[in-house]
This record gives structure tokens, sequence and C-alpha cells, in this order.
């Protein structure tokens, strides 16, 4: 079997062997915008082919940034377009493209690498580990009033006033047809600054390639402006069920902004619930519900996966919030790779140098991948017996290290 890098004119076959795993036939493009696949960088893409010439075998790269904790832009590999054919399963092919091409970043220089993971199972054996989550809120709209503490009562405690906080900005209803720049302005506004968040390069939008709201399929969008008309924030939706209506993703700058794009949709006439999908973690949009359990979270799941593909210029790349130092034992046995790092952080800058001092933490480099944007804590996999504490105290000092501003979250798909 060989493993070798596509070209444009590989562009068919890589596709159709890309679908057949997944037992899919490729459509005709339609008005709505192209195929998910024509975001596809041929360029970055491998083909495993046997030695009379079969494709059996596919697996891809985008070339993203990711945003990293302290609002730092990092380039990061977007792994997709991974499958082998039926015939070719439990034979080493996914194994070996996924070795290739871990190597082929690296040779390109790259030291971040994510993907969405189909399978839970399948990817923290090459290294990757959760590090983002997301889930879906379900309001129904008649228990949708929501309840914001804005004044003191007379004891000192808040005062919930259910639906009456003015909006210093407006929301203005659009089609998807018609403000396709202004989303892609304002999530990339977004993206700068939410940790986890990955760009989506002008080609996603221009070829409608995606999910909506980047694909073309009908959609309204609520368009939140600031007081001076200065767009800061959407939200993109469907009445795609009988009276439910289903939010795609929502985009704001705040919190208030968040809010005030929620409570137009909450608001809704003619619905009998609201669905809001991709809900960041610890999201205050379900204590903001006047009624607490009129939310009911499910898809509480993994989003994007990390792996790092050179630990100490992964560990200096991000930002940093609190000063202090660990030894952190990792092992990559996929890579067959093994080091022993002392990460020195001082004024939201780190150092990380390979070292022979006694190690803190123990971990594979999957769980590193999954603490790293601060999503996971460490403790947490401490406790599930992932990550070795080789002293009393190391564990708590690691949640302090690696957390970030706020929880890291990712919309894109790909």
């Amino acid at each position: 079997m060989e493993i070798r890098p596509t070209t444009d004119q590989d562009f068919d076959v890589f596709v159709d062997t890309l679908l057949a795993p997944f037992g899919l036939f490729r459509d005709a493009p339609t008005e709505d915008g192209g195929p998910w696949w024509a975001a596809l960088e041929m360029d970055r893409n491998l083909l495993a082919v046997t030695a009379d010439g079969r494709p059996v075998g596919t697996a891809g790269a985008y070339s993203f940034e990711l945003t990293l904790p302290g609002e730092i832009l990092a380039p990061a590999a977007g792994v997709t377009a991974v499958g082998v054919l039926p015939s070719h399963r439990r034979q080493g092919v996914l194994t070996a493209m996924m070795r290739h091409q871990l190597t082929d970043l690296r040779a390109r220089g790259e030291f971040l690498s994510v993907l969405l993971a189909s399978e839970a199972v399948i990817y923290r054996r090459f290294g990757y580990g959760p590090a983002t989550y997301t889930s879906r809120l379900t309001v129904p709209r008649h228990r949708a009033a929501l309840a914001l503490p804005r004044a003191r009562g007379t004891a000192g405690s808040p005062v919930a006033v259910p639906d009456v906080v003015p909006d210093p900005g407006s929301i203005e209803l659009m089609r998807r047809a018609d403000c396709g720049e202004l989303l892609e302005e304002v999530y990339d506004r977004y993206r700068r600054t939410q940790p986890g968040a990955l760009s989506r390069p002008h080609r996603w939008w221009a070829s409608g390639a995606g999910q909506p709201p980047v694909a073309r399929a009908p959609r309204y969008v609520a368009v939140h402006r600031d007081a001076d008309g200065v767009p800061d924030g959407y939200l993109s939706y469907v009445a795609d069920a009988p009276k439910t209506l289903t939010v795609d993703e929502t985009v704001a700058a705040d919190d208030a902004v968040f809010t005030a794009l929620a409570r137009f949709v909450l608001g809704h006439d003619l619905v009998t619930e609201v669905v809001f999908k991709h809900v960041p973690p610890g999201h205050p949009l379900r204590w903001q519900l006047a009624d607490f359990r009129a939310g009911q979270v499910t898809n509480d799941t993994d989003w994007l996966w990390v792996r790092l593909l050179d630990i100490p210029r992964a560990l200096t790349a991000r930002g940093w919030f609190m000063d202090g130092e660990l030894v952190l034992d990792v092992d990559d046995p996929f890579l067959g790779e093994h080091g022993r790092y002392l990460l020195t952080v001082q004024d939201g800058k780190a150092d990380c140098v390979p070292t022979d001092r006694e190690p803190d933490l123990s971990l594979d480099v999957s769980d590193l991948g999954s603490v790293y944007l601060g999503g996971t804590a460490p403790s947490t996999l401490v406790r599930a017996g992932h990550i070795r504490a080789h002293r009393a105290g190391a564990a708590a000092l690691a949640d302090a290290l690696f957390g970030a501003e706020r929880p890291p979250h990712c919309l894109h798909w790909f």
C-alpha cells in the first residue's frame, strides 16, 4: 500500500473514495451553496492506494487559525475527510495514514492539529484529546420568560424583572442570502477573542461550504447592532420542524448581545419550542430563565479535539493568567516519543524546556491536548486516572495555570 499526497487532478477520486465508507453519494451542487467538500485543500490531502492502484482510504487537512487563551491566534491543521473503505478496515490503513499525516504536518512546521471526531474511541490513540464542549438547550415557548436581576430589594436581594431589561442596540431581521458578507465580518471579529474558536477562511463563505449559516441554505438571520449601528452579533435560525424554531448558531460580542438575540427568538410567535444548538459550557442563558427548569440540556458533548505536535512551541504560544511552574512528563505512544518538560510561567508568558527534574504530573499527549485550551481541568483527569499527580497540590496548581479567561468554545464545523 502507498500513501501519497493528492493534486487537483485527484479531486473526484478523493471525494468518491471519502464518501464510500459512509455509504454516501455525491449530489450535484445547488443554488443554496456548494457541497462541504468545496473547501478541500487538495495540496494537504492524502490518498491510500493499493499495489494495483485502487484508492482505499483518505485523510485531509484545512489551514485554520485557532484562538488560544489570551486572544492569541495560532495556525492549526484541521484534520478532516478521514475514511477507509469497508473492504479494507482493520488492516492498518487508518493507522498508516494518521502517522503519515502527523509526520507531514510537522514537516510543514505546524505545532497544533485539531479535528471533530465522528467516534470518540478512534482518535485518542492517535494523540488527540477532547478540548472544547457544546450542548443543546431546548426551551418551551410558554416557559420562555427571562428574569434578569437588575435592581436591589429592600433587603439587598436581587429583584427579578421579567423581560423589561432595555437593550441599547437594535435587531434587524434579514435573510441569509442578503447578508453573507456581514456574517463573515461579525464571525471573524468574534472568533479572534473566543478561546477555542477557529477561523472560517473566505473560501468557505464564498463556496457555501459547511453547515448553515456558512452554507447558503435558506435561513432567517437576526442581526444585532450596537447603539452606534455597528453589527456585533447574529443568530441564524429556521422553523425546521412543526412549531420548532432551531437556532444554528449564535455569535455575540458579549453576554448582553447574546441575551438580546435569545430574547428575540424566545418571543417568536407560532412556535412551541426554541432549540439553541451549540451553547457554550456554563452559559448564563439557562440561569436567566424565570423558570430554571424550562431549559432542557441535551447533546452535551465534545466538539473540538486537539493534538500537540511540538509541546514546547504549543505551551509557549498560548497566554497564561498566573505565575507558577510544573514539570510535565509526557508520553506519546503513537509516535513513540517521551519527554519531560519544565513549564515556567511568569507575567503571562511561558518558557518550556526539557528537564531531568522529578515530574509533578505524568500524562499522555492526548490528555495534554484536552487541558491545553483550558476547557478540561487537569484535576478531573487526575480523578479519572488519566493523569498521575506525583505531589500534593500539583493538580490544583495545574488547574490554575491552564485555566483560560473563559471556557473555550468552537462553533465551526469541518
